[in-house]
């Protein structure tokens, strides 16, 4: 849900620009942050904290603190498609309220959706496959693979 503070700016939101903020900062919260809503800040430290995490291991992108960053991201993959693809009237009524209406959908927002469709499934794949090495890995079932 919106801020209530976040009708109070004069500037309009895009569509575009939430859904590209979405599907590439998406881990960071920064469509969070754009929208103007309430604890955007938690994604961020959430975030940062476990990439902090991360490099206390010996191989930063292989451990468990780096995979709870997957969540926030393709979240932000599918809170971008979702953007996108929301119909102008319901956009502008929850992130441009006072505004009238302000955005107009076309090709720039379907081709983003389908950016954020795409990269966001080839790194949801990406993800899984992580998981279920690391599991294997620590599950003793790949001993004697070279990996």
């Amino acid at each position: 849900m919106p801020d209530a503070a976040a009708g109070t700016s004069a500037r309009p939101r895009r569509k575009v620009v939430a859904g590209l903020l979405g599907c590439l900062l998406g881990w960071a919260g920064a469509h969070w942050w754009y929208l103007g809503r309430r604890h955007a800040w938690l994604v961020t430290a959430f975030s940062l904290l476990c990439l902090a995490l991360a490099t206390r291991y010996p191989v930063w992108w292989d451990n468990p603190a780096f995979f709870l960053v997957f969540i926030p991201m393709i979240d932000g993959f599918i809170e971008g498609v979702v953007f996108c693809l929301m119909p102008d009237e319901k956009f502008d009524q929850r992130y441009n309220p006072g505004l009238g209406s302000v955005s107009r959908s076309g090709w720039p927002e379907v081709l983003t959706a389908i950016f954020g469709g795409l990269l966001g499934a080839i790194c949801s794949m990406f993800a899984i496959a992580m998981v279920v090495v690391y599991t294997w890995v620590a599950l003793g079932w790949l001993d004697g693979y070279v990996l």
